[in-house]
């Protein structure tokens, strides 16, 4: 019989830094993970001899003193990691149809004022206001800031700003309007949904600073789960958690696919909160909060090509590309069959060959999970493989033509640079990370309503909590920020905040 002091469901980047803090803080910790690799969205994958990332591209709040930095610091990883500094003079470069200008997004908010004045000279006053608005909704997130007994009231006051009405209300610049928003596809931004504080704390994040894995993100989750192994805990591969036993008002085990049992005194779920309560069978959970968990919206999903690209043939660019059709951006996501795609993204790993030309390139587009329904039935990882069939594989090549037509209309002769590529569609993401519709970013968090997407660390199982990308934000730095608050949670106090600062 295997028992932990806690015990971790999915080692996503959440249940992976809520595994490190609780090991640091002294409980025998050990991680439930059904892939073959750990982590998440930070999982790589290989293709003729390069490697991928299958969803974390670039990281933010790495400079020193930063607040992922402090983290990664605090559970001993920093300065282990791989590390590539984008480029600060543009970490992002937006790119809008029928206009050939590239207009740049640098690290710094002064560059970040100074590189956009360049092309909206008229504007300053706005860029500098809306800077100003990023940086004083964010410094309304105690935990995102790493200050300790921070109060609710703090963030109560920007909950409710709609991005949209906040950008729209700094310029009446349409052309600036899209830029500073051409990265939206970060969190899916929708006009009178996606509140302003998700767009502030993800982008304040590459503003302050910018960073890619060298070979990958999956280096971050290995060197967490190494930390938790060397601090006596296990991360077990090949288990997949098909049940929570509770008795009364506590959770006693979880029971894998293979009927193995693991007992723990605590338990955390870095799963789906709705997917963590199908599994779980008591009355304490009442079934209006089931409904109300698994009824919630959820974000897009998505479409990528992956490229291996001839030696020498393709430019490295140290930034990304986020391209829009003009007056498009506050739609990304509402194509129809006939102008699919809208937008995409261009992704460029560090090259291990030169600093001069790429190795690999990703190009990421919305797709919606209704668009694979045929397929729906089917299920394929490393784990399990199995082919969806010949149609499957037709539909990706038509998508995958259609999307590198779009992209060859900026970047031409890059079809001629493509050695080999393959495609992931939302089933792919549905089936590695476990999800219910390969969403991007789970939970979609609309300003209208914030509390009806708040969703508590605590359940009403007195020792089962939950962390990832649903209970706050997503992506590494949220998933992060949300283990914190997590382990606050189970903890009963913020202490390890001051450790974390200090670290």
């Amino acid at each position: 019989m295997k028992r932990y002091d806690i015990l971790i469901i999915g080692s996503g980047v959440g249940g992976l830094v809520c595994g490190g803090i609780l090991s640091k803080e002294g409980y025998r910790v050990g991680v439930l993970e059904k892939n073959k690799q750990t982590g998440g969205s930070l999982q790589t994958f290989s293709r003729d001899k390069e490697i991928f990332d299958s969803g974390v591209h670039y990281l933010g709040g790495l400079d020193k003193g930063q607040n992922l930095y402090q983290i990664f610091s605090y559970l001993g990883i920093m300065e282990k990691l791989k590390l590539q500094r984008m480029d600060e003079e543009a970490f992002d470069k937006i790119i809008i149809g029928n206009d050939q200008k590239e207009y740049r997004q640098a690290q710094g908010y002064e560059k970040f004022i100074r590189n956009l004045a360049v092309d909206f000279p008229e504007e300053e006053a706005a860029i500098r206001n809306y800077c100003e608005k990023i940086k004083w909704v964010c410094s309304k997130f105690p935990l995102y800031n790493l200050r300790d007994q921070g109060l609710y009231d703090e963030k109560a006051e920007v909950l409710e700003l709609d991005t949209y009405a906040v950008i729209r209300s700094l310029t009446a610049n349409r052309k600036l309007q899209a830029v500073l928003v051409g990265n939206n596809a970060l969190y899916v931004g929708k006009p009178d949904e996606t509140p302003f504080y998700v767009h502030a704390l993800i982008v304040n994040s590459y503003i302050e600073s910018a960073w890619k894995c060298i070979n990958g993100g999956s280096q971050i989750a290995k060197l967490l789960a190494g930390h938790i192994r060397d601090a006596g805990g296990e991360v077990i591969r090949h288990a997949e958690v098909v049940k929570i036993a509770s008795e009364g008002n506590r959770a006693t085990y979880a029971e894998t696919a293979d009927g193995t049992r693991y007992y723990a005194d605590m338990f955390i779920s870095n799963m789906h909160p709705g997917k963590t309560l199908e599994m779980t069978d008591t009355d304490v959970i009442r079934n209006i909060y089931r409904k109300r968990i698994q009824n919630l919206p959820h974000t897009i999903s998505s479409f990528l090509v992956h490229i291996v690209l001839k030696k020498n043939c393709f430019k490295y660019r140290r930034h990304n590309y986020y391209y829009h059709r003009e007056g498009r951006i506050w739609d990304l996501a509402d194509y129809t069959t006939d102008n699919w795609p809208l937008g995409y993204a261009l992704f460029f790993p560090p090259s291990h060959r030169t600093d001069e030309y790429a190795g690999t390139m990703t190009i990421f587009t919305y797709m919606r999970y209704e668009d694979v329904a045929p397929w729906w039935v089917t299920f394929n990882t490393v784990v399990a493989e199995s082919s969806r069939g010949q149609a499957y594989e037709s539909f990706k090549k038509e998508k995958a033509g259609i999307l590198l037509d779009l992209v060859e209309e900026r970047f031409p002769g890059l079809r001629n640079c493509i050695k080999s590529y393959t495609a992931s569609t939302p089933l792919s993401y549905r089936d590695y990370i476990g999800n219910y519709d390969g969403s991007l970013y789970g939970i979609a968090k609309d300003y209208k309503d914030p509390f009806k997407t708040f969703i508590s660390p605590r359940t009403k199982l007195r020792n089962l909590f939950l962390t990832g990308q649903n209970i706050n934000i997503h992506g590494v730095l949220g998933c992060s920020i949300s283990a914190l608050l997590t382990c606050i949670t189970l903890l009963g106090n913020d202490d390890v905040i001051k450790k974390i600062r200090n670290a």
